[in-house]
């Protein structure tokens, strides 16, 4: 080649993250028409602030700042420093989360970190002196202090916004107003509590950073966090994504195709993350390894990190997994959803559909025939504001728990979001889990799941509350689906089925029977069949489901049992004589703890499309979640897997996705290599054996 022709010849294209991007395709004309009724879409939805609500959050902030600054000021003083350093004694406040990232809508809490000097503690000056100064202000009210929590914070609202306050002291007399919170210095000579408070803001600063066009980032992102919260799987707690998870994964797909518009990326991030390989990590850039002594991400060397189902890293350092809550069942719920929302979307591009089908709601209490309902009552609503979250900070636990007790076979669904029964006296609030049979198990006639153990564990696990109060009680019991209370519905009733839903679910009946609290067994009585019957439905996404590599999928369908062996559930009577605070019993239902839940009878929407890891992983989480043994595929990715893959492009007509999908294997598989070392040998472990036996009966 002459000195011409590589003078001429146009330069690489720049890359973002750590793999090429997929495509560097600009959006056509129709890409463009389907963006703008996106945001039109968007807009009419309500997802963004006002200029009056956005300038009340920008005085609340205000206020704050000033508020900080003075507390520091006066601690300097009482601390006998001189008057030099009182006056330059400061503190700041940074944002982070949604606002942060210009994603945050009409009532979102503000995330904030307050920075303060070495000599101005965590535990005395910040929960106890700063705490009862914004007591005493008229504009605060629900004031709560969270010291115990992974990340300690103070909540609480001012002027009617949400704030979640955290605190970090850093090794430095005095705050400098220009501090640079994502300079590494600032991390010098700090304990981890601290680390992990800075780091919300260094991970939104990074982000921001890393992705080639903030404004279209910030779209996708408010568009996916609105489908996430419909579809129910926005929950950080309950084991499913927060905010940040879902940050992360949209900056990464806006790293893949750094010139595609928002409706694009909406797509391509259905696209991408179906044919996901977990648990293959997501990483925006290369996990920087800075030798301050802090533990970062890494299979090779921290064993609790090769459970993790779902590993989306933080790009600032310390990187961590930022979701390590993510379970089994949770990390198959949230397969199902992005594979409907990807078929959703085909059908966008093909003007066979509105944006306004990805965002339909996911009808939670239609989609399971067996539910687990966590009642949670209190002697007033301040009580049961306390007890709530630390009963909703434990409902993972349980989930995890059951699997570990089943091995995997009875799969849970949390749903987060919680109902509360207004007719009742006393203050109340309820949680609600699907239960179903993992897809594709073989079930014998009468097979039985004893979940007793695993709820008395985990009642056991809830009242060791440190602040617990009389009138704090919990009550788990098991309801079929016609037992539903009608609090839960908006309209006080069940509503009837959209025939489009409808057909989106499938019913996967089999001949069990369940074991009462006094081991009786009887058989299914007609009576009590359940009204809405076994039919069958069609799978979500029949396209999708025929693209994929079988390695991707799990079993296609659920064979139907023949036998209707049922037995009712049996309440324990000592349990439904108590009364809950003055308010009868909880729910129409049994208490769980004196039965043995169903394994059948039960249906998901789309089960077709849980990953392959997914049906693989019986792993465990982070910390004292390590209920599970690990099992999963090997990380090596499977290029050849995909060729039969073909995809739409942006006017609507299919294409052959070889080039692409093979561009995004092949950099998972030498981006885990070369970060993870995780292979089959190496995640792979032993089952851990459960105290509690799966039962079968003739």
């Amino acid at each position: 080649m002459s000195s011409s022709e590589r003078m001429s010849s146009p330069p690489p294209p720049k890359q973002y993250g750590v793999t090429k991007p997929i495509s560097m395709a600009g959006p056509t004309e129709a890409d463009m028409q389907r963006n703008r009724e996106l945001e039109k879409f968007l807009v009419e939805a309500g997802l963004y602030e006002s200029k009056e609500e956005d300038a009340k959050r920008e005085q609340v902030l205000g206020r704050m700042r000033q508020i900080a600054k003075d507390w520091v000021k006066e601690l300097t003083r009482l601390r006998g420093y001189s008057d030099q350093m009182v006056e330059d004694a400061n503190a700041l406040i940074f944002t982070f989360g949604s606002y942060r990232l210009g994603v945050h809508g009409p009532g979102a809490d503000i995330d904030a970190l307050c920075v303060g000097p070495s000599y101005v503690s965590r535990e005395e000056d910040f929960f106890f002196i700063l705490h009862n100064i914004l007591a005493e202000m008229e504009e605060v009210t629900e004031l709560q202090p969270v010291l115990d929590a992974h990340v300690p914070v103070m909540k609480f609202k001012f002027d009617g916004l949400s704030i979640d306050l955290l605190y970090a002291s850093i090794s430095r007399l005095v705050v400098p107003e220009d501090l640079d919170i994502s300079d590494m210095s600032v991390l010098n000579d700090v304990d981890e509590p601290t680390v992990r408070s800075l780091n919300g803001c260094r991970v939104a600063d990074q982000i921001l950073k890393l992705v080639p066009n903030v404004e279209h980032f910030c779209t996708t992102l408010r568009c996916l966090k609105f489908w996430a919260k419909r579809r129910g799987v926005y929950s950080n707690v309950t084991g499913f994504l927060g905010g940040v998870n879902w940050a992360l994964l949209v900056a990464r797909v806006c790293q893949l195709y750094p010139n595609a518009v928002p409706s694009m990326l909406v797509s391509r991030f259905f696209r991408v993350y179906t044919m996901w390989r977990w648990p293959n990590p997501v990483m925006l850039c290369a996990i920087d390894e800075a030798e301050l002594g802090f533990s970062v991400w890494d299979p090779r060397k921290n064993r609790r990190d090769k459970t993790h189902h779902m590993p989306i890293i933080t790009p600032a350092y310390p990187c961590m997994n930022s979701s390590y809550n993510v379970s089994t069942s949770t990390l198959r719920v949230m397969m199902d959803q992005f594979q409907y929302g990807n078929t959703i979307c085909e059908e966008v591009e093909l003007n066979k559909a509105q944006w306004s089908a990805l965002f339909e709601p996911y009808l939670f209490f239609e989609s399971y025939r067996n539910y687990l309902q966590v009642d949670i009552v209190a002697a007033n609503a301040d009580d049961l504001l306390a007890w709530k979250g630390w009963v909703e900070s434990r409902l993972r636990q349980l989930t995890l728990m059951i699997e570990r007790d089943t091995y995997g076979k009875l799969q849970c669904h949390p749903y987060p979001h919680e109902y509360v029964d207004t007719s009742k006296p006393c203050a109340h609030c309820a949680f609600f889990m699907g239960l179903q049979r993992k897809p594709g198990e073989v079930v014998q006639e009468g097979q039985q799941f004893d979940i007793r153990g695993s709820v008395e564990e985990f009642k056991l696990s809830i009242n060791m509350y440190m602040f617990w109060k009389p009138g704090m009680e919990i009550c788990v019991s098991h309801i079929r689906r016609k037992q539903i209370p009608p609090y839960v519905f908006p309209e006080g009733y069940k509503r009837t089925r959209h025939p489009r839903l409808a057909s989106q679910q499938r019913s996967s009946e089999n001949g069990n029977e369940y074991q009462t609290g006094s081991g009786l067994k009887r058989k299914k009585d007609p009576e009590s069949v359940d009204q809405d019957g076994p039919e069958k439905r069609q799978s979500i996404s029949p396209q999708k489901q025929d693209s994929l590599s079988p390695d991707h999928l799990a079993p296609s369908s659920v064979r139907s049992g023949t036998g209707s062996n049922v037995e009712p559930v049996i309440p324990d009577k000592r349990v439904l004589n108590q009364e809950i605070a003055e308010g009868g019993d909880v729910s129409n239902s049994s208490v769980i703890t004196s039965v043995t839940s169903e394994v059948g009878s039960c249906e998901d929407v789309g089960n077709e499309s849980v990953a392959g890891s997914s049906e693989g992983n019986n792993g465990s989480v982070e910390g004292s979640n390590n209920l599970v043994s690990s099992q999963s595929d090997s990380c090596d990715a499977d290029s050849q897997s995909l060729l039969e893959n073909r995809h739409l492009d942006g006017n609507g007509a299919f294409q052959d996705g070889v080039h692409e999908e093979l561009e995004l294997n092949a950099g998972l598989g030498s981006v885990l290599q070369s970060t993870s070392g995780i292979d089959s040998e190496t995640v792979v472990q032993k089952p851990v054996m459960s105290r509690l036996s799966l039962t079968s009966t003739a």
